[in-house]
């Protein structure tokens, strides 16, 4: 064992005590949220840039006062406490300015994928039951799309926040003029909205087009918030963060805005990534902390390379999704000194953080946590004689449980039937009560670690695969393919593609009776309308029969081991390639392309 690694884990340890003691749970009727933190911070370090975007500078004090005209005039528009607003708008201060708005007001903020269109943004909308949508004005041509579809009134419920010189539509109201009639002052709800209210809804990535809604507490993000300032970004008001992730997303927002929120750190908000943009950005903006998903690591790993790459102020970084093999890569290009990598869910009760920089780990966890044997070919838990889970040995992969209790509440979905299938029970002992993040996980050897295991991130479980940083329904994604009417059965599962994070997306389908061959250009323009991008299959293999158990249920082992080897198997494969929207037939060599890592995913 190195002697510096001793010395630099024992240097933690002030770190994670303090952070401990500061981590227990407030109970939840203490009077705290986002809202309130930003305050704190006007008053803190109020001169100090809060948010550049675009050009534009704002500090903790006009963030702050922007966010409390946008609470006056949506409490003048009619909301109130406990009500819901959805929020549809690209990166920007404005909307920052309108989410801590909402929470200032104690209304939770219904956080829209900008990315959705038809059914599944009408759902996201009504779902929640929103009283109002707040959307940008980059967004209107979406929500006019849908507001038929609506149980809102045209002019009173639909408020526009401008980009730019934009018109504002006849069926909605501009924000940002109301705003400007309002008063900069603190609201006096802000001081009584309370850590147990729900401040917003981040929703999940809804691969059929019905995403779920999780619930997120007030206490929750600030207990993130302070996990990401305080012990994973270490950042102060000297620090700035470079943003680029969505914050309709749980990594952009909680932990990215979260870490500014808790230190009166400033951020550099960018609408979307450019791998090109990075470092100049970066060199020119002064970013000392980078808010990542692994993809966007492969990206930059994968650009030419520049013998100053590794001369900028960027020095640590929190995120989650870095591969085990792009990790070292990584950090010795950019001259990195600190990654954090995370783990957890917006609607989970379960969270690893690595906080003692070892390299190639999600870290340790404070939180009580079983890891127990699951079929991965049978996609099932195993249970002994008595129905109980049985954990793993140290270093063998097992399917990650979070025990249910008073201080790692499982607050789950609005869908109650969606919370309670993500519950697993009498898992140990009678009684108990864990919940399933589908996740398998193992512990690892990291050397010196002051008596804390450490995880690495496995796989994720049959039913649910990440791909382009979004977890896919194999399910559900299913019973989009099987609706086209050429399609009998349809077995979707993911698959891994080399030089990609993640797993891409294949179907195993068959035809049904009488139907001789497949329609390709038919079904791909089923999948691109049905589908969004990172949900759609990107190999199809057409199947004379499907394996099936006794119980009808279709078996994916032998697939997923088969992939798309052409030369393996004799059904025919069709793939949809990088930036393309029709299926091709695979061949060779575009086989030998994808093998080598080349093709692009």
């Amino acid at each position: 064992m190195a002697i510096r690694d001793v010395v630099s884990a024992l240097a933690d340890v002030p770190t994670l005590l303090a952070l401990k003691k500061g981590m227990k749970p407030r109970p939840l009727d203490t009077k705290d949220c986002i809202g309130a933190a930003v305050e704190r911070n006007a008053a803190r370090v109020g001169g100090l840039t809060a948010v550049v975007c675009e050009g534009e500078s704002v500090t903790w004090q006009g963030l702050n006062a922007r966010a409390n005209r946008y609470a006056g005039a949506l409490q003048a528009s009619g909301l109130r406490r406990g009500d819901v607003a959805s929020v549809m708008m690209e990166n920007r201060i404005d909307f920052l300015a309108v989410v801590i708005a909402l929470n200032k007001i104690g209304v939770t903020a219904g956080l829209i994928n900008t990315n959705l269109r038809g059914r599944p943004l009408s759902h996201c909308v009504s779902v929640t039951e929103s009283k109002k949508c707040v959307f940008g004005s980059e967004m209107a041509a979406a929500i006019e799309e849908v507001k038929m579809d609506l149980d809102l009134k045209e002019g009173e419920d639909y408020h526009m926040v401008p980009d730019g010189d934009a018109q504002t539509p006849n069926w909605a109201a501009n924000l940002g003029e109301a705003g400007a009639r309002e008063a900069d002052e603190n609201p006096p709800d802000t001081a009584q909205t309370t850590l147990g209210e729900t401040a917003m809804f981040i929703f999940t990535s809804g691969t059929t087009g019905l995403p779920k809604a999780a619930v997120l507490s007030n206490r929750r993000y600030l207990a993130s918030a302070q996990l990401a300032a305080k012990a994973g970004l270490r950042c102060t008001e000297q620090d700035r963060l470079y943003i680029c992730l969505p914050l309709y997303h749980g990594t952009g927002l909680m932990v990215g805005a979260g870490a500014a929120f808790a230190s009166g750190a400033s951020m550099f908000l960018r609408r979307r990534f450019s791998a090109s943009a990075f470092l100049p950005e970066i060199r020119e903006h002064a970013c000392s902390c980078f808010i990542y998903v692994g993809e966007l690591c492969r990206y930059l790993v994968n650009t030419p390379v520049k013998p100053d790459d590794a001369d900028s102020p960027l020095t640590t970084m929190m995120g989650n999704g870095l591969r085990p093999d792009v990790w070292l890569d990584f950090k010795r290009r950019f001259g990195i000194r600190r990654i954090t990598e995370f783990y957890g869910a917006s609607e989970g009760n379960v969270a690893f953080a690595n906080l003692l920089n070892k390299d190639r780990t999600i870290g340790m966890t404070s939180s009580k946590v079983a890891l127990v044997r699951y079929d991965v070919d049978a996609d099932e838990i195993v249970r002994d004689d008595n129905g109980r889970c049985r954990e793993v040995s140290s270093g063998e992969p097992g399917l990650l449980l979070g025990h249910i209790n008073p201080e790692a509440a499982f607050e789950g979905y609005t869908d109650r039937a969606a919370t309670e299938k993500k519950i697993l029970r009498d898992v140990l002992e009678p009684g108990d009560a864990w919940f399933n993040t589908g996740d398998l996980l193992r512990e690892v050897d990291v050397g010196f670690s002051l008596g804390y295991a450490h995880y690495q991130f496995v796989d994720r479980t049959g039913d649910t695969f990440r791909w382009k940083s979004e977890n896919v329904s194999t399910n559900e994604v299913s019973d989009i393919l099987c609706a086209f009417r050429a399609i009998e059965f349809c077995n979707v599962y993911g698959v891994q593609v080399p030089g990609a994070d993640g797993r891409a997306g294949m179907a195993a389908v068959t035809l049904r009776e009488g139907v001789e061959s497949l329609d390709w250009d038919a079904f791909a323009a089923h999948v691109r309308k049905e589908l969004p991008p990172f949900a759609r299959p990107v190999f199809v293999r057409v199947r004379p029969a499907m394996a099936l158990t006794g119980t009808y249920k279709m078996l994916k082992g032998d697939l997923k081991r088969e992939q798309y080897d052409i030369a393996a198997v004799d059904d025919p494969i069709h793939v949809m390639k990088p930036g393309g929207g029709n299926y091709e037939p695979l061949d060779a060599a575009y086989l030998e392309t994808i093998n080598s890592g080349e093709a692009g995913f």
